[in-house]
C-alpha cells in the first residue's frame, strides 16, 4: 500500500509566464506522508537536472516530512541559463511551500550541480547583492526572495565555475578543433601519469584556470563584435570536460571511489564525446554560470552570508564530487551551528542498497535536532 502522496506544482514566475504550448515555467512534484500535512518541508533544485522526482523525496515523506522536488524554466535548458532568473523560480517554489502547503519551516537541499545553486539563494533571500550580466537589467524580483531555515549540502560542488574548471581538460589546443592536444598537459597520455607528479599537477591545475580565462575573454570580445551587428548573443560549443586528474589519481583527493570511472562511464571516452557539462552556451550564459571571472555562480561568496543551521553531507564513493570540496563547503558556511558527515555510498546513494535509507535517517536525525 501507498504511504506517500505526491502532488504535482505548477506555477508561474514573476518573471516567466504560461507558455504557447501550454506549460508553466516552474514545476515539481510535492511529496508527503500520506494524508499528512507537515509543518517542515524541504525543496532541491537544480540549474539544469530534473529534481522533479528526486530520490530523496519518497524516503523523506516516509519519515514525516514534505519534500518539494522543484524545477525552474532551465530544467533540461541550462545552454540559456541565468542566475537571476533560477533564484526567482526557486523562490516561487518557496513561496508556495509557505503560503500553499503551510509549511512553517522550509529546508534547503543542495545536492550535486544544485549545492551552489541553491546556496546562492539563500544568500540572495538574506542579503542580495547580484549584479546583472553584460549590460543587461536586474528584475525587481530577484531582491524579494524569502530566506529558508535550515540548509544541508549533500555531495554538492562547491560552484559551477570551480568544478567545470576542475573538470575542464586543459590539452585543448583549439577551441574548434575537439581534438586538438598539447600532449605535455594531456591526463591520458602514459608518459604523464598516472600517478601525476606535482609538478605536473601545479601546470595542469594552472592550465585549466587559464582556458576558463581564455574563454571568457573570448566571449566578451564576441559580444563586442555581435553589437556591431545588431546581435544580441550566440550560441556556442566547448568540448572536453571530463578530464579531472582525480578521475584516475587516488593519491590526489583521497576517498573510496573507484579509479578510472566518472558520471558518464570511461573518463577518456567521455572526455571525446559530446557529453559533457557546459557543453553549449550562449556568451552570457557563460559569463552568468561558468566564468571564473564574472560567474555568480561561485560558491564561496553565498556561502559566507548562510547564517541558519546547516549540515554538510558527502558520500566517500563519489566519482565527482569529493572529501575537499565538502571541507571546503562546511569551512566558508557563515552559520555558528554547522557540521560536516562522510557516510558510505557513491554521488546518488545507489550503492550500498541501504545508503538511502541510511542518509535520511542522517538528515530526519539532524532536523530533529533543530525542532520548530
Amino acid at each position: 500500500m501507498e504511504t506517500i502522496d505526491r502532488e504535482f506544482v505548477s506555477c508561474v514566475s514573476p518573471t516567466a509566464g504560461r507558455n504557447g504550448a501550454g506549460y508553466l515555467p516552474c514545476q515539481g512534484l510535492y511529496h508527503t506522508p500520506k494524508g499528512e500535512r507537515p509543518k517542515t518541508a524541504c525543496i532541491a533544485s537544480h540549474y539544469n537536472v530534473d529534481f522533479s522526482e528526486h530520490y530523496l523525496g519518497e524516503f523523506l515523506a516516509k519519515r514525516g516530512y514534505g519534500f518539494l522536488g522543484w524545477n525552474t524554466r532551465f530544467r533540461g535548458n541550462e545552454t540559456y541559463f541565468m542566475l537571476e532568473h533560477a533564484l526567482i523560480d526557486i523562490g516561487v517554489g518557496v513561496r508556495w511551500l509557505r503560503e500553499e502547503a503551510g509549511i512553517e519551516r522550509v529546508v534547503l537541499i543542495g545536492n550535486s550541480g544544485g549545492g551552489s545553486l541553491m546556496g546562492a539563494y539563500q544568500s540572495q533571500a538574506v542579503e542580495p547583492d547580484l549584479e546583472p550580466v553584460a549590460g543587461g537589467s536586474l528584475p525587481e524580483a530577484a531582491g524579494q526572495l524569502i530566506p529558508a531555515d535550515l540548509y544541508i549540502s549533500l555531495n554538492a560542488h562547491l560552484g559551477r565555475p570551480e568544478v567545470l574548471t576542475a573538470w575542464m581538460d586543459p590539452s585543448v589546443v583549439d577551441e574548434n578543433d575537439p581534438a586538438s592536444v598539447d600532449s605535455e598537459l594531456d591526463m591520458y597520455a602514459p608518459q604523464n601519469g598516472p600517478p601525476y607528479s606535482p609538478e605536473f599537477v601545479a601546470r595542469y591545475r594552472a592550465a585549466q584556470q587559464a582556458r576558463n580565462h581564455r574563454i571568457t575573454a573570448w566571449v566578451h570580445s564576441e559580444l563586442e563584435r555581435l553589437a556591431g551587428h545588431k546581435m544580441f548573443d550566440r550560441v556556442f560549443t566547448m568540448a572536453r570536460t571530463w578530464a579531472d586528474l582525480r578521475l584516475m589519481d587516488g593519491t590526489l583527493d583521497p576517498s573510496d571511489r573507484p579509479l578510472g570511472v566518472c558520471y558518464a562511464g570511461d573518463p577518456r571516452w567521455a572526455n571525446y564525446s559530446p557529453f559533457g557539462i557546459g557543453h553549449a552556451n550562449c556568451l552570457r550564459s557563460w559569463l552568468s554560470m561558468w566564468s571564473l571571472e564574472t560567474s555568480q555562480c561561485q560558491g564561496r561568496p553565498h556561502l559566507e552570508k548562510i547564517r541558519v543551521p546547516s549540515l554538510v553531507i558527502q558520500s566517500m564513493a563519489d566519482t565527482g564530487v569529493f572529501p575537499s570540496d565538502a571541507k571546503t563547503i562546511h569551512h566558508h558556511l557563515a552559520s555558528a551551528d554547522k557540521r560536516l558527515e562522510f557516510i558510505a555510498g557513491d554521488h546518488y546513494l545507489q550503492d550500498p542498497p541501504d545508503a538511502r535509507d541510511k542518509l535520511a535517517d542522517r538528515i530526519v536525525g539532524w532536523l530533529e535536532e533543530h525542532p520548530l
